[in-house]
C-alpha cells in the first residue's frame, strides 16, 4: 500500500499530515495490514526530523503561491507551478500509490492536478471555516472530502452537493502526544514556583508581532498577579525579549515572565498542563489543540485583509461558548489586563468555557481520516 501526503507551506498544514500519519501507521498495525509506504510531496520538507521519525520518503515538487493581488512574484511562480506539475506527474508515476492525500495549501497544488491527470484517487482536508480555492477546486474530483468546522460544509455551497455525500466533518487532526497536556512535572520544567495562575500566549510557530508587543506593554501589570508563559516565534524572540528586560528592569517579579521561541512537543504539553488560559492566534491548528486541551481561551485573529481564514474560524469557535475572541484593531494592553483580569475572577465561566472547549474537540479527527485513506487504498489494490 502506497500513500502519498502533500501540502504544507506552513504548520498549520505539515503538522495534520504527520498525525494522519502517525495513525496510518498504527492501524495498520493493529489491523494486521501491511506496512504502508508512505511518501512526502511538497517544495521543502518542513521538518526533516520528523519525516525521519514517522519513515515518510520526501520528494521535493515545485509549487508556485496564488496570490490574490497583483505581483511580480505571480509571473515567476506561475512557471514554477507548471514545473512542479511536470515533477509531480513524473514523481507520481513512478511511486504509483494508491490514494494521495491533501491538507492544503499552495504546495498541494501540482501534485494534486498530476493525480488527477493520473486516475489517482484523492482525498482532501480542508481545515478552515471557509474553503480555500485550491480545497474548492479539487473537492470536484476528490474521493472524500474531510472538515474541520460545520461551517465548510454550507460554504462548499453547490460543489458541496455535487460531492454527493462524500463530506464528512471531522475536525482537525492533532498528534497524539498533543491531544493530552502534561500536568505531572509541568511546574518543575516551566520553573513555576508560585501558586499562581498562569496565562499561555501563542502566536503560531512564526510568532506574531502585535500580539508580542502589546503583551509585553501588559507585563507589569499581569506579572503581579499571574506567570505568563509566551511564545514569541524563533524570528521575534530576541527583540520580544530585550524589549522585556527593559520594561521589566527592576521589576522584583521578572522571574514570572517565561519567555520561549519555539515550544517543542514536550514543552507544549507542559505549558498547556499548568496554564489556566490561553491567548492565542486562530490558526485551525492551534484552536483545536487548545480544544482538546479544554482550556478556557482568547482568540485573536489575523486581520481579514492579511487572512480571510482567521477571523472566520475564531467567530466560529467562540460560537461554541469556549473562547472569547479579540479583534487585533482593539488590541492594547490594558484590555488584554482587564479581560484576563475579569474571566480568571470568574471560575463559573471558565468552567463552562473548558466544557465546551472539550466538546468542540474531536480528538478522533486523525483517525477516522487515516481509516478513510486506508479505506480507499484497499479498493484501489483491489
Amino acid at each position: 500500500m502506497k500513500i502519498v501526503l502533500t501540502g504544507g507551506g506552513s504548520g498549520g498544514h505539515f503538522y495534520p499530515l504527520m498525525a494522519v500519519a502517525e495513525r496510518l501507521r498504527a492501524i495498520a498495525r493493529e489491523e494486521h495490514l501491511l506496512e504502508p509506504d508512505l511518501y512526502y510531496l511538497a517544495p521543502e520538507e518542513y521538518d526533516k526530523d520528523m519525516l525521519f521519525e514517522q519513515n515518510i520518503t520526501y520528494q521535493h515538487v515545485n509549487a508556485g503561491k496564488i496570490r490574490e493581488y497583483s505581483s511580480i512574484k505571480n509571473f515567476f511562480d506561475f512557471f514554477k507551478t507548471a514545473i512542479g506539475i511536470m515533477k509531480a506527474l513524473v514523481k507520481l508515476f513512478f511511486i504509483f500509490p494508491d490514494v494521495v492525500f491533501s491538507k492544503g495549501g499552495y504546495a498541494s497544488g501540482p501534485v494534486l492536478f498530476a493525480a488527477r491527470i493520473l486516475g489517482i484517487p484523492v482525498i482532501i482536508h480542508e481545515s478552515d471555516s471557509v474553503p480555500s480555492k485550491g480545497g474548492a477546486w479539487a473537492s470536484k474530483f476528490a474521493k472524500r472530502i474531510a472538515i474541520s468546522y460545520p461551517e465548510a460544509a454550507e460554504a462548499f455551497g453547490k460543489l458541496a452537493a455535487k460531492a454527493g455525500g462524500k463530506i464528512a466533518l471531522t475536525g482537525n487532526p492533532v498528534r497524539k502526544d498533543l491531544l493530552t497536556p502534561a500536568t505531572e512535572g509541568a511546574k518543575e520544567f516551566l520553573d513555576l514556583n508560585e501558586e499562581l495562575p498562569v496565562i499561555l500566549v501563542l502566536g503560531g510557530s512564526q510568532g506574531a508581532q502585535r500580539i508580542n508587543e502589546t503583551l509585553i506593554e501588559a507585563l507589569p501589570e499581569l506579572l503581579e498577579k499571574y506567570y505568563v508563559i509566551h511564545q514569541t516565534g524563533k524570528a521575534l524572540y530576541d527583540i520580544t525579549k530585550n524589549t522585556a528586560d527593559i520594561i521589566l528592569s527592576g521589576n522584583q517579579h521578572t522571574n514570572r515572565y517565561k519567555p520561549f521561541a519555539y515550544l517543542d512537543l514536550l514543552a507544549m504539553r507542559m505549558a498547556a498542563g499548568a496554564a489556566s488560559l490561553v491567548i492565542s492566534r486562530a490558526g485551525s491548528n492551534a484552536i483545536f489543540e487548545i480544544a482538546a486541551w479544554g482550556k478556557p481561551s482568547f482568540i485573536i485573529p489575523i486581520p481579514e485583509d492579511v487572512s480571510r481564514d482567521q477571523r472566520s474560524n475564531a467567530f466560529a469557535y467562540a460560537r461554541t461558548g469556549a473562547a472569547l475572541v479579540i479583534e487585533q484593531a482593539n488590541l492594547t494592553p490594558h484590555l488584554i489586563v482587564s479581560e484576563i483580569d475579569r474571566l480568571m475572577e470568574n471560575p463559573t465561566e471558565r468552567e463552562k468555557m473548558s466544557v465546551a472547549a472539550k466538546a468542540f474537540a474531536r480528538p478522533d479527527a486523525a483517525d477516522k481520516i487515516a481509516r478513510e485513506v486506508i479505506e480507499l487504498a484497499l479498493e484501489h489494490e483491489s
